[in-house]
């Protein structure tokens, strides 16, 4: 098999400034894609500490793997910014790939809500999450379906959480836009069946992210990266699940969520 299935083709990744977001482009772009690198803020790398600017992060991503990079700066919460970030990537090329991983579990003001649970999240609060996870989900997925059926070839992976399979006390509104982002993928899949379009999603669990590092309390016991599969994910781990989805292995692979999370959650879906 080639060592670059992907090249020649062109992808976007959402929220890809830092953690998950940055390995999937990582990931892409060593199988050959070129990537469109999306992030919200120009120095979002910066915040925990996993980069400098998304422009710089581009920049390595391109002189790493040898492929074409940009930047690509958004709020995807609107529909203007979708349809620029979506024209801004296709001066690549036509999309080929969609791994649509913008969100997390941060509120209106920034940061983690609090409290983030089902009876005393405030509306703001409740907004926010939804329209970061659920709502950025369905509008970045319309705009670049749209595309792909056309030319009646992509692949679309959603970035969702094994949260949305299990009640979550300080989690509800999160664990609720996930669990609508993986039922719209699964219905956005049965749609594009006929266009030869896939749509798939990564349910990630507990990931050792800058993010997730610097805003809870971590174990230091699951903080091993070998012998035992109770510990928290390294990026990569998870990262290597879009080249399933996005490569050869998942030409007939449409309509799944792959829980990648150590076997923590071992219940059917």
């Amino acid at each position: 098999m080639s060592t670059s299935p992907l090249k020649g083709t062109v992808a976007l990744v959402t929220g890809a400034g830092r953690g998950l977001g940055r390995a999937f482009a990582e990931t892409l772009a060593s199988l050959g894609c070129d990537i469109a690198v999306h992030g919200m803020r120009e120095n979002g790398p910066a915040e925990y500490g996993e980069g400098t600017t998304l422009t710089d992060t581009a920049r390595q991503i391109a002189e790493t793997f040898g492929v074409r990079a940009i930047p690509v700066l958004g709020d995807l919460t609107r529909m203007d910014h979708i349809e620029r970030v979506v024209a801004t990537a296709e001066t690549l090329g036509p999309l080929n790939v969609l791994v649509h991983n913008a969100g997390g579990d941060i509120g209106a003001a920034g940061g983690k809500p609090d409290p983030n649970d089902a009876i005393m999240v405030q509306p703001d609060d409740v907004r926010s999450v939804l329209e970061r996870n659920l709502l950025s989900t369905i509008f970045v997925c319309q705009v670049v379906a749209r595309g792909m059926m056309q030319r009646r070839a992509g692949r679309i992976v959603t970035i969702s959480s094994t949260a949305a399979y299990g009640g979550r006390t300080n989690g509800a509104i999160y664990a609720t836009a996930k669990a609508g982002a993986i039922h719209y993928t699964r219905c956005l899949a049965a749609q594009l069946r006929p266009f030869n379009v896939t749509a798939n999603s990564i349910a990630p669990g507990d990931t050792r992210t800058g993010r997730f590092l610097n805003t809870r309390a971590v174990d230091p016991g699951r903080l091993v990266e070998s012998d035992t599969l109770e510990r928290i994910a390294l990026v990569d781990e998870v990262a290597r699940a879009v080249a399933l989805f996005a490569g050869p292995m998942g030409e007939f692979v449409t309509g799944q969520v792959l829980r990648v999370d150590g076997g923590a959650q071992a219940m059917p879906a």
